[in-house]
């Protein structure tokens, strides 16, 4: 398995800033620590050994705590100029990774996916670019994604109240070859300028994992988050 991963965790963060105004998201407190301790650690158990942290808002105060613990896994750094997009941001950070294959995931929500597992579903499609989906009910806050018979991601839904359904739970897995192959501009939605085209083109293949997930990029459930986070480690 590879053992590489990228965390975007460069947005401003505008919809959590009534309750944490002056960090980054990924650097919003949980008890004792940052959100983004817990993120390394579930990274560091799932077997990765490095993590390339995409940065732009607030970079210095990402940096300097990174600096000052023992972490259990090497991190790098990468600092948008200006604000790239999800997708600048994965494109920026390219350079820092030792090898191709990489995972991805959001540096605002945790999704205790069995990396392991979804790797060797990767490879058995030999996939071009993967995600791992969520199984939720009775939502409205994310848009949906629908599958054939099998594996292959076929739709993306607008956001709409939903009864049950799946959604993009915000890990990726991919190569920098793929992504360099796509001819990117430097600032992108890595959602509508990758996802959306490569599902028409049935390249997306779809893990689905019915595990904890939480995304704090909203109060409740930065709330929720530091109820069940902060209480595990």
């Amino acid at each position: 398995m590879t053992s590489e991963c990228i965390v975007l965790a460069g947005g401003l963060g505008t919809r959590l800033r009534s309750v944490v105004a002056d960090k980054p998201k990924c650097m919003a407190p949980l008890g004792n620590y940052p959100f983004l301790y817990y993120l390394l650690h579930y990274l560091h158990k799932q077997g990765i050994t490095h993590a390339v942290l995409s940065l732009g808002y607030l970079s210095e105060q990402v940096i300097s705590w990174c600096n000052s613990i023992d972490l259990p896994l090497r991190v790098s750094f990468t600092v948008e100029p200006e604000p790239l997009g999800t997708g600048g941001g994965i494109i920026h950070a390219l350079p820092a990774l030792t090898g191709n294959e990489v995972f991805i995931v959001n540096g605002d929500t945790y999704f205790d996916v069995d990396l392991p597992a979804f790797y060797q579903f990767h490879q058995a499609h030999q996939s071009p670019l993967s995600l791992a989906l969520k199984p939720m009910q009775q939502f409205d806050r994310y848009g949906s994604i629908q599958l054939d018979n099998g594996p292959h991601i076929t739709a993306f839904k607008e956001k709409q109240f939903c009864e049950e359904g799946l959604i993009n739970g915000g890990i990726y897995l991919t190569t920098a070859d793929y992504l360099k192959s796509l001819s990117l501009p430097e600032k992108f939605s890595f959602e509508k300028e990758v996802l959306e085209p490569q599902v028409a083109a049935g390249a997306l293949y779809g893990f689905v994992s019915d595990t904890y997930f939480i995304d704090i990029g909203i109060p409740e459930d930065y709330e929720a988050a530091k109820q069940r986070l902060a209480f595990s480690q």
